[in-house]
């Protein structure tokens, strides 16, 4: 497995500059989500580094090797990726087995080496003999994450391979997907849209916006400490509210709360997550707006009163306050400083 290099890759359609100067190191054995709303140019970059484009400008190496930029192109089929697209894309007149087999040299297909990828991707044995149409959708992205790793690749690329299946299928399969990527020791780029899907599958998460990469990093730092309020917002929602900091303690529209990491006095932006607004005794009057009620936990949209900021509480769904009410809120923990 390799180490991926992008450095100050670049490409356009026509006008559009799908990707724009983006640096990137995905490091050995590691998984990281690329992540971005639609238009964003990860899919680009998934491609880019695929070899199925090529960059205007900028390097893409695995190791030390130069795969794009500085007068080489090396083609696809001679970069030893393994590439997951969105469905999957199983051969249908192919049983399982074939399909896992077919990037394999004719002595390796049938070998232990197809029984060796099904376990890897948590799939028992008798299911070689089945074809296509007798799987689940989950299953069959893990037939064709199997198929990407049987020929051992340097890397392995996934777009949005699970934007197809359903919530608690979606889950399932991303979880088993990334315990066979780590177990395969494999590098590997997932790219997705779904904030959950990347928090909680990847070693590094890089968030791409208009072209651009604007952070990557684990995703606990990622959450915790957002480079700007479009970072904030986008990864996990946020409420961005003008404060003062004075002796590492911000204080704000929700009243006062000491800051994450030293940060300088005088004004400044924070960060607050729903699941830091607390309903209860104490605190500051607003009034509930909507309630999005999801069994387990509810997000209460809350305006505070008179006329202050809008803000979402996360709280156990039974314990949601009804729609016009008046509460009491207050912030908990620390609260991040955007930088000036």
């Amino acid at each position: 497995m390799s180490t991926v290099s992008v450095r100050g890759v670049h490409h356009a359609f026509g006008e559009v500059r799908a990707v724009d100067g983006v640096d990137l190191v995905v490091p050995q054995g590691s998984l990281t989500a690329v992540l971005g709303p639609s238009g964003c140019g990860k899919t680009t970059l998934l491609r880019l580094i695929a070899g199925f484009l090529q960059p205007q400008s900028g390097t893409i190496a695995f190791d030390d090797r130069v795969v794009a930029g500085e007068g080489r192109s090396v083609p696809p089929q001679e970069r030893r990726v393994g590439y997951v697209p969105q469905e999957g894309a199983l051969f249908p007149h192919l049983d399982v087995a074939a399909n896992i087999g077919f990037g394999l040299p004719r002595a390796e297909r049938r070998s232990d080496r197809i029984t060796e990828m099904l376990d890897l991707v948590e799939l028992p044995a008798a299911y070689a003999s089945r074809g296509p149409h007798e799987l689940s959708g989950g299953q069959q992205q893990r037939v064709a994450l199997a198929r990407a790793l049987a020929p051992r690749p340097s890397v392995v690329l996934l777009d949005e391979p699970f934007s197809s299946l359903d919530a608690s299928l979606r889950a399932s399969t991303g979880r088993a997907v990334a315990r066979a990527l780590h177990a395969a020791d494999a590098t590997a780029v997932l790219v997705t849209h779904d904030q959950d899907e990347a928090l909680s599958l990847a070693d590094q998460v890089a968030v791409m916006r208009s072209g651009r990469l604007v952070q990557a990093a684990r995703p606990r730092e990622l959450y915790r400490s957002p480079g700007d309020a479009d970072v904030a917002r986008f990864v996990g929602g946020a409420a961005i509210l003008p404060a003062t900091v004075a002796g590492d303690v911000a204080t704000f529209a929700l009243g006062r709360a000491p800051v994450h990491g030293h940060v300088a006095d005088g004004p400044t932006q924070v960060v607050v997550r729903p699941e830091q607004v607390a309903i209860g005794d104490g605190g500051h009057d607003a009034r509930v707006d909507e309630v999005s009620f999801y069994g387990h936990d509810a997000a209460v949209r809350l305006d505070l009163l008179p006329d202050g900021p809008t803000l979402v509480a996360r709280v156990p769904g039974l314990l949601a306050p009804e729609p016009g009410s008046e509460v009491a809120v207050r912030v908990t923990g620390e609260v991040h400083c955007l930088p000036a």
